[in-house]
């Protein structure tokens, strides 16, 4: 029974946590397949092997210095920090390799970085409300951690990982070759390094001090991550309202249908008008993000013969949405 409350508070908050993560892209949104595919990667992939890395490299730092404390150190502030972070990343990376044409802005690193880091803290999650909660303190315990992972650092994960889906993402949006190579090293990076600082800052403060001010100093940054988020949010809704203006004087899309394109709460109803309505909107965001490829990238990656593909499933659509 233990085990699988913690199972329920490992998992049932981070699917949530995941729902708003896919609501909060608007405008063009990414596979549901290809994002279940990506929490799955932190759920199985990212988690298990972090936990057996981690292990062998605490084990190896204990038998070579004969130290549980420099074994604690090492593997929570440097070995730790890297490996999680490589292996939450490596979904993002195989998403920005296999489905390149799904990566489209840098909303989309965020996305897939995120939904990469809640499926790997689910299962984290899980591990130490059973194990550091229930085990070591039984019930109390169990509700204490459930508290503190849920609640206190409960979007600590994604935000490191995000970086990594940022540093992608401007590899993928720039045509400059440096760049394309450095961006991701760079976002990685940071990942790493917000992650090494939140796992030792509060420590060397210590006590419940030092989980207060570790946890104030985390709660900044994701407050800045989320209005980067939203800053972002506002530029997707730009880049739709500049390429599509072209459609409406065509006569492709109609005003209305412009104008309702336009709105951050369309995509969220339109799956109540139906089927065809949810597609079409959705087709409204990637023809306009591919246009925008276009005019800086070229036909990169077959650009022109999408855009026309679009465009043929927009006609058709249209004249399902009112």
């Amino acid at each position: 029974m233990p085990f699988l409350v913690s199972l329920f508070f490992g998992f049932v908050p981070m699917f949530f946590f995941a729902a708003f993560v896919y609501w909060l892209d608007r405008y063009e949104k990414e596979p549901k397949i290809l994002l279940g595919a990506t929490f799955f990667w932190g759920v199985v992939i990212a988690a298990g092997g972090a936990f057996i890395i981690n292990t062998a490299f605490g084990l190896g730092i204990y038998i070579f210095t004969n130290s549980e404390v420099a074994a604690e150190i090492g593997t929570t502030s440097i070995v730790a920090p890297i490996v999680e972070e490589f292996l939450k990343g490596l979904a993002v990376a195989i998403v920005f390799f296999m489905f390149y044409k799904e990566f489209d802005s840098i909303l989309d690193g965020i996305i897939y970085g995120g939904i990469a880091a809640l499926g790997f803290a689910a299962t984290e999650n899980t591990l130490y409300i059973f194990r550091n909660g229930y085990q070591e303190n039984g019930w109390g315990g169990l509700f204490l951690l459930v508290f503190i992972r849920v609640v206190i650092v409960g979007w600590q994960h994604p935000f490191y990982t995000a970086f990594t889906g940022i540093g992608f993402a401007v590899s993928r949006t720039n045509k400059n070759i440096f760049i394309k190579l450095i961006a991701p090293l760079i976002g990685f990076g940071v990942a790493v390094t917000t992650h090494a600082f939140h796992n030792t800052f509060g420590g060397l403060i210590g006590g419940i001090e030092g989980l207060a001010a570790g946890t104030f100093v985390d709660w900044i940054g994701w407050v800045f991550m989320l209005g980067f988020v939203f800053w972002m949010i506002n530029n997707e809704r730009n880049i739709v309202k500049t390429n599509l203006q072209s459609e409406v004087i065509s006569g492709l899309i109609s005003q209305a249908q412009y104008q309702k394109a336009l709105s951050p709460w369309t995509v969220t109803t339109a799956m109540l008008s139906g089927k065809n309505t949810a597609r079409f909107f959705q087709v409204c965001g990637e023809l306009s993000h591919k246009k925008e490829q276009y005019r800086k990238q070229g036909d990169e990656g077959g650009n022109v013969a999408i855009i026309e593909k679009l465009r043929a499933e927009l006609a058709t659509l249209a004249p399902y949405v009112s």
